[in-house]
């Protein structure tokens, strides 16, 4: 989709799928309750195949997957813990173990809703998808990467999971879904940064002799361009949930060469102080300037 005026990732999402309702009759949507006032004109215009269900985000994936069984394409869609961690059973048995294809599609990763509290946090939604096998998991860095994504996947029989978040990096890629896009190249160590990640990364590299790889397909990972540009096994993976979630694929990838991996992330703990976006990237250590210095002493 083009458009002349910036969009939010989760404008972005109501937009995509407005487009796609409108040229593929497959398509169907299911609602939490949040984004009803967002998603109306299509809740009103196809009420066959977009509906509300309210706060039942268990109910919410179950009906998805009967849309799925009767050859729709669903897309269903809440905040991070209640599309992830809520209906977690309901991810892994409806869809990835009766190999249905949809599509699931999260805001406030990983804190945007800084001021609710851990209920309403979601860092564990990347780290718990990677459990369920056949699961794809999407993390876009700006609005245009959604739609871009979103365009080539949604119809690919797979489920399929997209983070949004508020957060975004300022750069203007052309990305490819299931690859990494080589920002530059250097010799010393590969770092790879995960979606929004690419905002605080790209400072933070500056100056050193490194390769930047760039990751919007977590899942399916693409082994093959890491093994191209990583000869030194040698690895740094910055990524905007908790840390960790790529170290498998990553050992995977390079498991016939000696590999050392720091991985950088949301620390694996509970967020008891509110403040904004920016304060808890300060407090957890993830400015340019402290992503800078623990790759330098990693090194």
């Amino acid at each position: 989709m083009t458009t002349t005026q910036k969009l939010s990732m989760r404008d972005q999402m109501v937009a995509t799928i407005a487009e796609l309702f409108e040229r593929d009759e497959r398509t169907a949507l299911v609602l939490a309750a949040v984004s009803a006032t967002q998603f109306a004109p299509i809740l009103q215009r196809y009420p066959q195949r977009a509906l509300n269900l309210g706060i039942m985000e268990q109910s919410m994936i179950g009906v998805a997957a009967g849309f799925a069984l009767e050859g729709f394409i669903p897309f269903a869609h809440t905040i991070t813990p209640f599309l992830v961690e809520r209906p977690l059973e309901q991810l892994k048995d409806d869809f990835c173990y009766q190999g249905l294809g949809g599509n699931f599609l999260s805001i406030g990763a990983s804190y945007d809703y800084s001021t609710d509290g851990p209920t309403h946090h979601g860092p564990a939604d990347v780290p718990l998808l990677m459990q369920l096998p056949d699961m794809q998991i999407v993390v876009p860095g700006t609005a245009h990467e959604l739609d871009q994504l979103l365009q080539a996947a949604y119809a690919n029989g797979s489920p399929t999971y997209y983070r949004t978040s508020v957060a975004e990096h300022n750069e203007h890629l052309d990305i490819e879904f299931g690859k990494l896009k080589v920002i530059k190249q250097g010799s010393q160590a590969t770092v790879i940064a995960v979606g929004p990640s690419l905002e605080y990364v790209l400072p933070a590299v500056e100056g050193l002799d490194v390769t930047l790889l760039y990751c919007t397909t977590v899942a399916p990972f693409d082994k093959e361009t890491l093994r191209a540009y990583a000869s030194k096994g040698e690895i740094v993976v910055v990524e905007p949930y908790y840390e960790g979630a790529l170290v498998p694929g990553i050992s995977a990838a390079l498991e016939d060469m000696p590999t050392r991996i720091k991985a950088i992330g949301v620390p694996r703990q509970f967020l008891h102080r509110y403040g904004t976006l920016e304060q808890y990237n300060a407090a957890l250590r993830l400015t340019p300037e402290e992503i800078h210095r623990r790759i330098e002493q990693f090194l």
